[in-house]
């Protein structure tokens, strides 16, 4: 199982504001941190403020602040939300299950189980669990001399 690059990035926005809790972030800093596009960074931090993660202000005293506490996002959530879905198998989706096993199989059944403890497992965690000390965080992702946006990087994969 892999996730989207949307979702790895829309996890990271949301650490990187968590470990700024109380200022506000810009796509600016966002682009330079994480060195992706700021096209699709825009898209991430909207939809991120749709679905109330983020609190998005534009304009020139605009910025990015959590929209929740971070106790109270739940990584499962996060990722529910910004995966188009989790069929792991064809069988998944009964509108192109082309599998002459489905009727019999019980492969569907082990992959479905494991597909429930994985997001069980994620949704143990929330966002002030994976921050903590946001500290370490920040400094890792401070800019540095020679380190920037580099153009051409994208996120690949599709988002909601």
């Amino acid at each position: 199982m892999e996730l989207s690059r949307f979702s790895d990035y829309s996890l990271r926005v949301l650490m990187y504001a968590a470990a700024r809790e109380h200022e506000k972030v810009t796509l600016s800093e966002l682009t330079q941190a994480y060195r992706v596009s700021h096209h699709h960074l825009v898209k991430i931090v909207h939809y991120l403020g749709k679905l109330g993660y983020l609190s998005n202000r534009r304009g020139r005293s605009g910025g990015i602040r959590l929209g929740r506490a971070p106790r109270d996002i739940k990584v499962g959530d996060v990722i529910r939300s910004t995966e188009t879905h989790f069929n792991l198998v064809e069988c998944f989706d009964p509108a192109n299950d082309l599998c002459k096993l489905s009727p019999t199989c019980r492969l569907r059944g082990v992959f479905r189980e494991a597909r429930d403890a994985f997001l069980d497992v994620l949704d143990h965690y929330t966002l002030e669990d994976l921050v903590m000390d946001g500290k370490p965080i920040l400094r890792l992702l401070s800019p540095s001399p020679g380190h920037g946006y580099v153009a051409g990087a994208t996120l690949n994969g599709t988002h909601p």
